[in-house]
């Protein structure tokens, strides 16, 4: 039996939490390092001191330990969409402090990741998670918001998602170009959304 069955609840879950961030650690770095191509699950346990068994409790394969580096990026994106929300003076305003400042975000999340090769996968989120679910709504709120206050009347799901979608994959772009030049990118993703969003029919008086 392994020495953590011994340990009180409380320190067991804190070594938990302790193993799972060193693993992602360790895959960040190694990730930057070799590629995610190269990369194997034997490289990242490695770097992290820990045993083999160790890691299985956490992860199964690689791409795993790459999707949850990605949930950590929404995870930490979330709160600062959720302060640009409440700072912003309408939906126009926000789309543009939100779309700026994800890809500041984006290119620092990225910085180690300048020399990998084109096509190699980028760090953010697809699917239905905790975290996405997060950045989904602060979004879908900014546009209930503007709905309130006789904004375009489309259906706030849609409109959410196309948002996400677009700085996502104008986003993605941005990454794969040298140098990266945030300023455009951005420029060119919210002047789609907002070009968008005046040609939806506004809510009647």
């Amino acid at each position: 039996m392994s020495q953590v069955a011994y340990l009180p609840a409380g320190k067991r879950e804190q070594t938990k939490v302790q193993n799972r961030q060193a693993i992602l650690d360790a895959a960040r770095a190694v990730f930057a390092e070799l590629g995610y191509d190269n990369v194997t699950v034997r490289d990242i346990i490695r770097r992290t001191g820990l045993a083999a068994g160790t890691f299985y409790n956490y992860f199964k394969s690689k791409e795993e330990v790459f999707a949850a580096l990605a949930d950590d990026g929404a995870r930490r994106f979330a709160p600062i969409l959720k302060s640009l929300r409440g700072r912003s003076n309408g939906f126009e305003e926000f789309v543009r402090a939100a779309i700026h400042a994800y890809y500041g975000f984006l290119e620092v999340e990225h910085a180690a990741w300048a020399e990998r090769r084109a096509g190699e996968p980028h760090l953010h989120v697809t699917g239905e998670t905790p975290e996405m679910a997060a950045v989904f709504a602060e979004v879908r709120g900014a546009i209930l918001e503007e709905i309130a206050r006789g904004g375009p009347t489309a259906d706030p799901d849609f409109l959410a998602s196309a948002c996400i979608a677009i700085a996502r994959e104008v986003g993605d772009r941005m990454l794969e170009r040298r140098p990266i030049d945030t300023q455009a990118a951005a420029d060119f993703a919210v002047t789609m959304i907002i070009s968008g969003l005046h040609g939806l029919p506004k809510a009647r008086g």
